[in-house]
């Protein structure tokens, strides 16, 4: 195995380049990364994991080599172009602190850079690696909620056909002895992201092209994904079967993986090994051109140095201060449908009659914090679920023990602008920032719905949110 990576080091010596130069471009985003790969969370126990894996790969099957000759410009203008956009739109994502496309910025640093050093046909053979390096990055989550309602469905279908009594109702299946909760822990999302892993790991070492590699991923998705609603129907049906007294309902972490190792590992044992013939091959892909170095320092003056003159502290400006007449303020867990908000938001409650109001606020007093907080799911799931949306913004939830119904209307105030949407609420730091805005607060209002329907509190929700807005 040494021989062979140092016979194939000066072939992988120029990705190996590419790769370093790229992490020192865009080394804020890569530091924090390298941090969240090593806290082993649940969506991204793999990510430093990947990161050794993609290493490896260069080393000891390095991408193919080109024909020069088939390389007309080996070195595109387009390249270094689009080097300097990707670093000017990751400068502007990092100063206001959007994670989370700042990653999803992190490949496409890799890729224009190799584009820029390399050329436009060897940064295509370095792509594969390029996108099982994007495996390491922490977007995992963002698909945890739509595997939840996936496997909820089709675990709920698979339990009529067993013919179970049992009452299914979002992700919550009630049975005579009990009840069991399919939640983010049971997306799969780990069994998900391993497959997605050895898929492409199999598709590079064998040097498929792209249809190989799509039959290749599908084929490993759909394995994980029917191993873990298999996992989710054995516990149900043995919850069933033992009245909820099973100890595996309790501890079924190994009986998922040995699950999930009775799909994978067959697929792994019976899938085609190719072994790359060696060729007369051309040495050029060892060079660097040296034309792409003017579109690096371009790229490090644009992105690193410029970001660190443009993180200055804005002028901090007063918190908020809301008068609501007719409402008495009160404690924060007085709320009917109680909220979970970061220690950093300040939060004052007021009520009054069936109407209560959370108006819950921040302000951003350094560059490394975001204007945006973090918001972890607010709502219980496991108790609380949205029976329908009546407006943007407003919904009704279901208490699924006690069967009470809330309106709850949420709306996120950034600066001088507001959105219904967190999502829209992260995109609004970037205007905010750059008109010096530090503040954001979170509105919620509350009121217990009628007998019939919850649109009788609908009038006073518009009238509570509308003398806030009129305030903020």
């Amino acid at each position: 195995m040494l021989r062979k990576t140092l016979d194939n080091l000066s072939l992988s010596r120029p990705y190996l380049i590419v790769t370093a130069i790229a992490v020192l471009i865009f080394y804020p985003t890569w530091i924090r990364l390298a941090e969240a790969w090593l806290e082993f969370e649940q969506v991204l126990a793999h990510g430093l994991v990947t990161g050794l894996i993609f290493l490896a790969l260069l080393l000891i099957h390095p991408p193919q080599t080109v024909d020069s000759k088939t390389q007309i410009k080996p070195y595109h203008l387009a390249g270094a172009a689009l080097l300097i956009i990707t670093t000017l739109i990751w400068g502007l994502l990092e100063l206001v602190r959007i994670d989370t496309l700042a990653y999803l910025l992190l490949p496409a640093g890799l890729i224009t850079t190799a584009w820029a050093l390399l050329g436009l046909a060897r940064t295509l053979k370095f792509l594969p690696y390029v996108i099982l390096l994007s495996l390491s990055l922490p977007v995992w989550a963002d698909m945890v909620p739509v595997l939840v309602d996936i496997a909820s469905v089709v675990v709920g279908n698979w339990v009529g056909w067993f013919g179970m009594t049992a009452l299914i109702e979002g992700n919550s299946i009630s049975l005579p002895y009990g009840r069991l909760l399919i939640a983010d822990g049971c997306s799969g999302i780990r069994y998900f992201a391993i497959s997605i892993l050895l898929a492409m790991m199999m598709s590079i070492l064998n040097d498929y092209r792209w249809r190989g590699w799509l039959i290749t991923l599908l084929a490993a998705a759909t394995l994980s994904l029917i191993a873990n609603w298999v996992r989710i129907t054995i516990l149900v049906v043995v919850a069933y079967e033992t009245d909820m007294q099973s100890e595996m309902l309790a501890d079924h972490e190994t009986m998922g993986w040995i699950v999930f190792a009775a799909f994978i590992l067959p697929a792994l044992y019976f899938s085609p090994v190719r072994r790359r013939t060696k060729t007369a091959l051309p040495t050029a892909d060892g060079s660097v051109y040296k034309q792409g170095i003017i579109a690096i320092a371009a790229a490090i003056v644009l992105g690193p140095m410029a970001l660190a003159l443009a993180q200055n502290t804005a002028t901090q400006k007063n918190q908020w201060v809301i008068d609501l007449p007719g409402f008495q303020q009160i404690q924060s867990g007085k709320l009917p449908l109680p909220i979970s908000l970061p220690a950093d938001l300040d939060q004052q409650v007021w009520r009054s009659g069936s109407t209560w109001i959370s108006f819950a606020q921040s302000q951003k007093k350094n560059a490394e914090e975001k204007l945006v907080p973090y918001l972890p799911p607010l709502f219980d799931k496991s108790v609380w679920h949205v029976e329908k949306q009546l407006e943007p913004g407003i919904r009704v939830y279901r208490n699924i023990l006690t069967r009470d119904r809330v309106l709850v209307a949420q709306q996120y105030l950034v600066g001088s602008q507001n959105s219904w949407s967190y999502r829209n609420a992260k995109l609004l730091q970037i205007p905010a920032i750059l008109t010096g805005e530090t503040r954001f607060a979170l509105m919620t209002i509350q009121a217990h719905c009628g007998p019939q329907d919850c649109t009788n509190a609908l009038p006073e929700i518009r009238s509570a949110m509308t003398s806030i807005e009129e305030q903020t």
